[in-house]
């Protein structure tokens, strides 16, 4: 009766001792029939030594015995361990013996016992471990694997720095009947049932990118990091907004050429929310560019394909898909623009997976910029500074005083001509005395 295990370094086959420890080996095969084992980690791995697997949490303390996971599916109760079998003759002598692991009773009355996690060992004559922990197989086909998994990096605790899993199990002989309300799932599981941070099985640390896909990656980083920057200082309503894909940007035009006259001649393909030809915020003239919004972006992908090089009042002009997005931030193209019809559509910018977002920073402001803080109070007013009445006097004096701190040079040719007013006043009132003497 055996066992194949398909791990992330290799295959491993186990042949069970079925008439030795038939409870033990019942438990482990239905365990892998219902696809408990798939995708589990082995967590602790000690060189020379063991590699245990079997908790569905990687932690050392989950894992339950098939008659427990049985009862809970029903909603019954059931001991979460049973009692290990211990066998004189089987021992840990050789490399690849399979033994469950015994948990040790809890102080709230748990007994202890073997339920799922199981270990094999990586070395021989281990012989401290003999009625320690139940042994149940021995390893006939992949020693190989074992040697992988001995020299494999792992923590302080013992957990390989790169996840080595289970990836799947397959049973090639099964001698005793499925216990009653076990139930097979349908599907495999495709997900692991702990929540790793290590370096996934299936990934390489040291691989590295063809250059052109770095540059491309790298760029793509770089793109993010400048729209959540534009972001910050209010430049885009949020880091991952997209164009609008049914505004078309038109340049190259006429200086002459008017607002009606472009939606007249764009009108064919279909119906125009909004055509406006960009001009200079303080002359008026027309920079020569425009967008034109459409209802659809059907209808804008064929004003693209149909007007490139149209001659358009003595110019041809040049038809391209819009990239900006200042629109969507203050609802319109320049800052003196009028804005045209619009029809109202669902979603932000054409886009419903944007429109809870396009709510959170809206704010109850408006315009651009005003974003609500999410740590206000409501309810909360700002305190008012009550203002103190001053008397005239006092006004003069702190003016003075002001006048005297912003500009001491100032203030010092303004003393000194004073000083002298003062001296000269002064010497030509003593002189009339002394000749009237």
């Amino acid at each position: 009766m055996s066992v194949l295990l398909e791990t992330s370094l290799g295959d491993i086959v186990i042949d069970l001792e079925v008439e030795a420890c038939p409870k033990t080996c019942e438990n482990f095969l239905k365990l892998c029939k219902v696809y408990y084992y798939n995708l589990h980690a082995f967590f602790n791995v000690s060189k020379d030594f063991l590699a245990q697997a079997g908790d569905p949490s990687a932690t050392g303390t989950g894992g339950e015995s098939i008659w427990s996971l049985i009862a809970s599916r029903q909603g019954t109760k059931a001991p979460r361990y049973f009692t290990p079998e211990f066998v004189p003759r089987l021992k840990h002598k050789e490399k690849g013996t399979v033994s469950m692991a015994v948990a040790p009773g809890l102080e709230d009355g748990t007994k202890g016992g073997c339920g799922s996690q199981f270990f094999v060992t990586l070395g021989d004559n281990i012989d401290y471990l003999d009625g320690k922990h139940a042994v149940f197989g021995h390893v006939v086909e992949g020693l190989d694997t074992l040697d992988k998994l001995n020299d494999v990096f792992v923590d302080q605790e013992g957990r390989p720095f790169k996840d080595v899993r289970i990836r799947h199990v397959e049973i090639l002989e099964d001698p005793f009947p499925d216990p009653e309300g076990l139930v097979v799932p349908d599907s495999i599981p495709t997900r692991p049932p702990d929540n790793s941070t290590r370096i996934a099985e299936d990934e390489d640390p040291l691989a590295t990118l063809p250059e052109e896909e770095a540059e491309a990656l790298r760029r793509k980083k770089a793109a993010q990091a400048s729209a959540l920057t534009l972001e910050m200082v209010g430049d885009l309503p949020f880091a991952n907004v997209r164009p609008p894909e049914n505004v078309l940007f038109v340049c190259k035009l006429n200086p002459v050429t008017r607002d009606e006259d472009l939606e007249l001649i764009f009108s064919r393909f279909g119906t125009i929310m909004s055509c406006q030809v960009i001009r200079d915020k303080r002359t008026g003239d027309s920079l020569q560019y425009a967008f034109i919004e459409f209802d659809k972006r059907e209808e804008a992908e064929q004003g693209y394909f149909k007007m490139q090089n149209v001659l358009v009042d003595d110019r041809r002009i040049w038809v391209d898909f819009s990239q900006s997005v200042s629109r969507l931030n203050d609802g319109k193209w320049s800052n003196d623009a009028k804005m045209g019809p619009r029809k109202s559509r669902g979603g932000f910018a054409g886009r419903d997976d944007l429109e809870e977002t396009r709510r959170y920073r809206a704010g109850s402001g408006g315009g651009r910029g005003s974003y609500d803080m999410v740590f206000d109070v409501p309810g909360d007013k700002p305190r008012k500074r009550k203002s103190r009445s001053r008397s005239p006097r006092r006004e003069k004096e702190r003016e003075r005083e002001s006048d005297r701190r912003r500009s001491p040079a100032r203030n010092y040719h303004r003393d000194r001509d004073s000083r002298r007013s003062r001296s000269r006043d002064r010497y030509d009132r003593d002189r009339d005395s002394r000749q009237r003497r």
